[in-house]
């Protein structure tokens, strides 16, 4: 059995290695989220969580790690970096003929990468436990893999603090950033949550393009971006469509416009570095790949398990709020053509179709008043275009 101090040395420990795995912050916690139960069965309750069944699937077992892991006792949460350089938020939203894509998603996806480094951790912990003739730890890693609710253990354990776009906000990295956790049953010393630092600020409940964020630390997946185009499975709501603009997968508005992400760090992980394709994609290069040319360029990215027809709908609504262009309509009329696309993906072409239409006789459209704050907010400085 360790002691008190034993088990302090191995808490240090324990956040040396971490950074020499690549994760910026290690965090420790225990395992009590009842305070979060009521909040997360009101979310529930209102189907915020949208067609994402999974969520309820496992009734409250994601505020109880214990019971997703029998025997843990602690929470290791651990934050990496991943705001690549040369990001271009204002260039690629400024110019609704280009694609944006959320910047996580740009690079390798973090999935593995995180629980592999994760894995690598609790294999050091065993390691050390075993030169002190200790039992062996019991634990195991997750990234996204199980029904947890990860952003209240990271708060607990003084990674951040919980913004009112939902997202974990950190004093000195803001919230471009990925949690992962190990769930341990070892009895290690906790750290202490950090004081919230929004206070007034409100910018990214007004920023919101589809006013997602509904009230304060409160977001209706059914209307966030980030839910529509990676989530969602079948048509998406007509209403919806105009506001999407051109982000094709996730959005990053809310994060775009906070003023604690004026300082965060450029990543140190190479992997989530935009890869070329995607470094100010044009959307009508994107929406001429084959499912086959999809597969491929995508390969090891995040953006791959929202398969072919979903790029295209996504795609097809961009190119319905682009500007009106006869290049944009021929493209769209070919795609329709096309035997890679089904009747929902012929959905938003057609409707993308009448928009070009609606455009050649208005003469065009404008920027929305949300998107040109945002890009306003990136180019006074509130978050460098990196």
């Amino acid at each position: 059995m360790l002691s008190a101090e034993q088990l302090q040395q191995l808490v240090d420990k324990i956040k040396v290695w971490g950074k020499e795995f690549g994760f910026a912050h290690i965090g420790i916690c225990d395992t009590d989220l009842s305070a979060e139960e009521p909040k997360f069965q009101a979310w529930l309750d209102k189907g915020y969580h949208g067609e994402m069944a999974y969520m309820a699937n496992h009734g409250m077992m994601r505020a109880r790690p214990y019971e997703l892991h029998p025997g843990c006792i602690r929470v290791i949460s651990a934050r990496m970096d991943y705001l690549p350089p040369q990001a271009g938020f204002a260039t690629n939203l400024k110019d609704p003929n280009l694609a944006y894509i959320s910047r996580y998603a740009g690079g390798r996806d973090y999935h593995k990468l995180m629980r592999n480094k994760l894995k690598k951790l609790g294999d050091k912990i065993s390691a050390e436990l075993e030169v002190l003739g200790e039992e062996l730890p019991d634990y195991r890693p997750f990234v996204d893999s199980a029904p947890i609710l990860e952003r209240p253990l990271a708060e607990k354990a003084g990674i951040g603090w919980t913004g009112k776009h939902s997202l974990i906000l950190n004093k000195s990295a803001g919230s471009w950033f990925f949690l992962g956790e190990l769930l341990i049953n070892l009895p290690l010393p906790v750290d202490t949550a950090v004081e919230e630092g929004c206070n007034t600020c409100v910018a990214c409940i007004k920023s919101c393009p589809t006013n997602a964020i509904v009230e304060p630390y409160v977001v209706d997946g059914r209307r966030c971006i980030s839910y529509l185009t990676i989530e969602h499975q079948g048509s998406i709501p007509e209403a919806l469509r105009p506001l999407m603009g051109n982000r094709i997968y996730g959005c990053d508005d809310c994060q775009l416009v906070c003023p604690v992400n004026s300082e965060a760090p450029i990543t140190q992980e190479t992997d989530f570095h935009i890869r070329e394709p995607l470094q100010l994609p044009k959307l009508l290069d994107l929406f001429a790949w084959t499912e086959a040319e999809f597969l491929q360029r995508m390969q090891g990215s995040a953006i791959r398990r929202i398969g072919h027809k979903l790029w295209l709908r996504n795609i097809a609504i961009a190119l319905g709020n682009a500007p009106y262009s006869e290049e944009v309509i021929e493209h769209l009329k070919q795609r329709k053509s096309s035997e890679e696309v089904d009747d929902m993906v012929l959905e938003h072409i057609d409707w993308a179709l009448e928009q070009q239409a609606l455009k050649g006789d208005k003469g065009g459209e404008s920027i929305s008043r949300k998107t040109g704050r945002v890009i306003k907010s990136v180019e006074k400085g509130l978050i460098r275009d990196a």
